[in-house]
């Protein structure tokens, strides 16, 4: 089979089945494995997968807006929001990453606890001063039109004089392959600075992030010391998942 077949083939298989395994298709056609991986290197620099350890995945939709993205499982946000809440220590500092779900979480804060809410989105930062009466810490920085959070040099230079005892973390995808990935570049690296800087460590898992997969890793799920998941949710993915927060995979 010529290397263009092959890719033909890769990309069908891609199509109808959601990933590719380089071994088992390398098997399947006779040929080796780094012919396959070869295949697949140069389909990932035309744009057309996305190269992982083994195989492939397709190549991720854009991220929304975060206006629309509010509109996205609702019910289930609020859901993970409440069980997150509940997790809350009186007194302690908590980070509150961008996003819905956390929004979410900044609504439900309950006052006369005396925690102390940092965050790099001012949309946070005015729902819990709107709220509660916890004390609100803003991350400076260049602000994204995308996703309206702030980053860049400023936002890490401000990031590495802080600290936290919880970041509630948002991802765009939670995978147990892939881990937490998220859309856009900058976003990651403001999210692994802040995980950094954090005793703990929690992921926000509404619904539609379970087996989603975006272009930019965050953080291996050995990482997180702990997951947040919609107890009406019922995807078998997530079991497995769960088994590797906290664990070597």
């Amino acid at each position: 089979m010529l290397a263009a077949q092959r890719k033909d083939h890769l990309l069908a298989l891609l199509e109808r089945d959601g990933r590719v395994v380089a071994k088992a298709v390398a098997d399947e056609l006779g040929v080796s494995e780094d012919a396959i991986r070869r295949d697949l290197r140069e389909l990932a620099d035309e744009g057309r997968l996305l190269r992982v350890y083994g195989g492939a995945l397709p190549i991720p939709a854009p991220e929304p807006p975060v206006r629309e993205r509010a509109a996205l499982a609702t019910e289930s946000k609020e859901r993970v929001a409440r069980a997150a809440v509940a997790t809350v220590r009186p007194g302690s500092t908590i980070v509150l990453d961008a996003g819905t779900t956390t929004l979410a979480m900044a609504r439900l804060l309950p006052s006369g606890t005396g925690i102390t809410v940092i965050t790099p989105s001012p949309a946070i930062a005015l729902a819990v001063a709107e709220h509660s009466d916890a004390r609100v810490i803003m991350i400076g920085g260049e602000l994204s039109r995308h996703s309206l959070v702030t980053g860049g040099g400023l936002a890490m230079e401000a990031i590495q004089r802080l600290a936290a005892d919880t970041f509630f973390l948002g991802a765009t995808g939670i995978d147990p392959e892939r881990g937490l990935t998220t859309g856009e570049l900058d976003d990651a690296v403001t999210k692994r600075a802040l995980a950094s800087r954090c005793t703990e460590t929690v992921v926000l898992a509404s619904e539609e992030k379970i087996g989603a997969a975006a272009r930019y890793p965050v953080l291996a799920l050995d990482a997180v010391t702990a997951i947040v998941t919609d107890p009406a949710d019922t995807n078998p993915l997530i079991a497995e998942v769960e088994a590797r927060i906290g664990s070597p995979a």
